[in-house]
């Protein structure tokens, strides 16, 4: 058992490369955007943002784990697996850039940005770009090809780095460039760049795509479509659960003739706790075909167990890691994007939540019973929805905060009990609640520090809880696994 978790700790650390420099050089980046666009510029930044990350979900269609699942049968052409996902997507994809550039004016003066088609038209080649790409980058985490995988994900986020710099920082550009961004530095110099990158990542992708299998199994596509079109819906309540507030600022925030000011605020405190979803992201990619193919082993659900035991733990310490040093963290903000820093814990605890139900869901990946996935989605929806509605007008980007945590953890409830039905996994949910208990201590013991005058006595004491905290926790693991 040993070695199946080292293999997954191995190729969740090389995954982990890319993803971690990627959010690196997004931190690297958020103060500049905070220091050089308005408030305003930065709300509009995250509500275009949050529109991409939704429909990228929809355009993928699910396959991009559904592959796993087929290329791991017996009998089944890897080849053809991924080459029936490659077309499907590409012919989907192809046909809603078609729609982006077509109706790029109206759309953009439908969200109020008038004279900005070009950038409705990058929104679509981003969309379209990432969502063929996501196909072969799947077929490179079946091959366990991690190293590769990371290195074109870290060329792709160096490129998005360099334009956006040369753009925001280089004075004498040429007069060619304005031609695609405006002359004044706004959000279309953030969308531009991320285009940009986009068209990189698919070059280098070139190669693998013509060593797939590019012709279309009717049969296997429609095994692979009910089984994946599930998942598509399943894959939308993390992803709305962090950007479906952002949308609904639009219309019910309580300062709504500045909404695009309040959601530029929340959203730089959001990025002080992406640093949970940055861990969740990377363990993703190692632990989604790992799950799959240690599925048949002997003691394969006992090893599940202990993955989302040690999962919990080392989220729980991230989570205290930033409560503790975020005087430092702040720093990376503007003066006048530090406001809504308060509700950085709340959105931490509610990633760990998301992170488990990651784990708890492959009970229905692996049973098969993927359909199951879209009550829990909608319930999950339903939450964050109707939080946002009710509280927004009043509370404003507190609700946000609040909705994405209770929505993940029903979600998380909801499929704990399905699973349980279903696919029984032995969680080990009291050694997990002891966790959290634990983690709540600590956090109360932070806060007797926070009235201390000095920044650096506050860090000091904060470092030494840290450090007091893991080996709490290494003590109570040792002791359950005794």
């Amino acid at each position: 058992m040993a070695n199946p978790l080292k293999q997954l700790a191995g190729e969740t650390a090389i995954y982990g490369l890319s993803t971690i420099l990627a959010r690196i050089i997004n931190f690297a980046l958020v103060p500049v955007y905070t220091r050089v666009l308005t408030q305003g510029n930065y709300g509009v930044v995250t509500e275009l943002m949050s529109w991409i990350g939704v429909l990228q979900v929809v355009l993928v269609l699910g396959l991009e784990t559904g592959c796993f699942r087929y290329a791991n049968k017996e009998g089944v052409d890897a080849r053809k697996v991924f080459g029936n996902a490659f077309v499907t997507v590409f012919g989907v994809s192809a046909a809603f850039l078609a729609l982006m550039i077509a109706f790029s004016g109206p759309i953009s003066s439908a969200l109020g940005y008038d004279g900005y088609g070009s950038v409705i038209r990058y929104m679509g080649g981003i969309l379209a770009l990432d969502s063929v790409t996501a196909i072969i980058f799947s077929k490179l985490r079946q091959e366990h090809k991690a190293l590769k995988f990371a290195l074109i994900k870290t060329l792709k986020i160096c490129t998005e780095l360099g334009v956006n710099l040369w753009l925001f920082l280089w004075a004498d550009k040429p007069a060619w460039v304005y031609s695609f961004v405006s002359e004044v530095p706004d959000f279309s110099y953030v969308i531009f760049a991320i285009f940009a990158s986009c068209v990189v990542a698919s070059l280098l992708l070139l190669p693998d795509v013509f060593r797939l299998s590019l012709k279309l199994d009717g049969k296997l596509l429609r095994e692979m479509l009910l089984y994946s079109l599930p998942l598509m819906i399943a894959a939308l309540p993390g992803v709305i659960n962090d950007l479906l507030d952002r949308i609904l600022f639009r219309w019910f925030d309580v300062s709504s003739e500045h909404w695009r000011d309040t959601l530029g605020v929340y959203q730089a405190a959001v990025k002080l706790s992406v640093i949970m979803n940055l861990f969740i992201q990377m363990f993703r990619y190692a632990a989604e075909p790992f799950f799959f193919q240690r599925a048949k082993d002997k003691g394969s659900k006992e090893l599940y167990a202990r993955v989302m035991t040690y999962f919990v733990a080392f989220c729980c310490f991230v989570m205290l890691g930033v409560v503790y040093y975020i005087d430092i963290l702040e720093l990376l903000l503007g003066k006048d994007f530090r406001s809504a820093l308060g509700v950085v814990p709340v959105m931490l605890l509610g990633y760990i939540f998301l992170g488990m139900l990651f784990n708890v869901n492959m009970w229905y990946k692996l049973s098969g019973k993927t359909t199951m996935a879209v009550w829990i989605t909608l319930l999950g929806l339903v939450v964050t929805a109707l939080v946002n509605i009710i509280f927004m007008p009043v509370y404003s980007y507190w609700a946000s905060a609040f909705g994405h945590l209770l929505s993940c953890l029903v979600m998380l409830v909801a499929s704990v009990l399905l699973g349980n039905k279903y696919y029984p996994i032995p969680y080990q949910w009291k050694t997990i609640g002891g966790l959290f208990g634990i983690t709540a201590l600590f956090y109360l013991a932070s806060m007797l520090t926070a009235g201390l005058g000095s920044m650096w006595l506050r860090l000091g004491l904060n470092t030494l809880l840290l450090l007091a905290y893991c080996g709490a926790d290494f003590l109570y693991l040792r002791r359950k696994a005794a």
